[in-house]
């Protein structure tokens, strides 16, 4: 039976309606609805009218479950492949909490203006893990955490931009010396104006580059209304802009614009891509959600690289 929402549960702990979770997925709502009442696959909150809410780890089990699925394995199956690799993640259960400490150390750097903190985590971690799971085990998680507090005003401006200015300097330099000899599509990719977290925009440029984009970065606080126009300067294949704040209503009105215009597909990745998801369906701009590989799946299909 589902979990009942309590109700001094917190309104923004990150808990999806299921249509938004359809979105993310492409998997429609009558058949969440059957892998969780037929299969007993996930298990949504309930609300008290009734609704069914949904956790980012349901979205990531959802994705999972379609992956098995692309692989030929039938639905049937499928619960017993995912007890089975519960087992396995719960006898590494000691490996989870290092990344868990992890995240918890950079935060704690984040919130004193710790520097060296910051450094002797995210160094340690490089010095015993691949950069890849570094990026998704710690900075990706710590990303939606810190993007977490600060929509939701639990952390202070100096945090930001004391942590903004260090992330941008190490992605910086990774993104210097990424590949520049793809001949994939290209991507134009910006924050979305009055937005300046621009490292979950620097992670994904990362990521769609070593999937075979090339990459054109515009960085934070970028006005819509100049982007058609850089589209059609750069032939660009589409436009991928990231949000962690809430976007101002002016820049949600100018969105069915922006997409109007641009005779290219725009996605919009980030905590805002889920907290405004409706109106961004509105709008015909694409919803790449919170986690990056999904993300980037999503993009993978709609713009595929040849």
């Amino acid at each position: 039976m589902s979990k009942v929402a309590k109700k001094n549960e917190p309104q923004d702990t990150a808990l999806y309606p299921i249509r938004t979770v359809s979105d993310l997925t492409d998997v429609n709502a009558i058949t969440l609805r059957a892998w969780e009442r037929r299969y007993g696959l996930f298990e949504p909150v309930r609300k008290a009218s009734g609704h069914r809410l949904y956790t980012q780890a349901n979205i990531d089990l959802i994705t999972r479950v379609v992956g098995l699925l692309d692989r030929g394995m039938r639905i049937g199956q499928i619960k017993a492949q995912l007890d089975a690799e519960k087992a396995v993640q719960d006898k590494d259960s000691v490996v989870n909490d290092i990344w868990k400490r992890y995240v918890d150390r950079m935060i704690a750097a984040v919130i004193q203006f710790n520097e060296e903190g910051l450094e002797e985590t995210y160094g340690d971690a490089l010095s015993l893990y691949p950069i890849d799971m570094v990026t998704e085990k710690l900075l990706m998680p710590l990303l939606r955490e810190l993007g977490r507090r600060w929509a939701e005003n639990e952390g202070s401006i100096a945090e930001e931009h004391f942590f903004a200015f260090y992330i941008r300097n190490k992605l910086g330099a990774r993104f210097h010396h990424r590949s520049k000899t793809n001949d994939g599509p290209s991507l134009l990719l910006a924050c979305l104006p009055g937005d300046r977290h621009e490292a979950g925009l620097l992670l994904f440029a990362l990521a769609a580059n070593a999937a075979g984009y090339r990459v054109i970065l515009l960085g934070a606080d970028m006005p819509l209304e100049e982007l058609p126009a850089a589209v059609r300067k750069t032939g660009c294949a589409a436009i991928i802009l990231s949000g962690i704040l809430l976007p101002e209503s002016e820049v949600l009105k100018a969105l069915p614009a922006l997409t109007g215009q641009s005779d290219v597909p725009v996605f919009l990745g980030g905590y805002a891509s889920v907290k405004v998801h409706d109106a961004l369906k509105r709008a015909g701009v694409i919803v790449l959600g919170t986690d990056l590989k999904s993300g980037l799946a999503r993009l993978l299909d709609i713009v595929p690289v040849e």
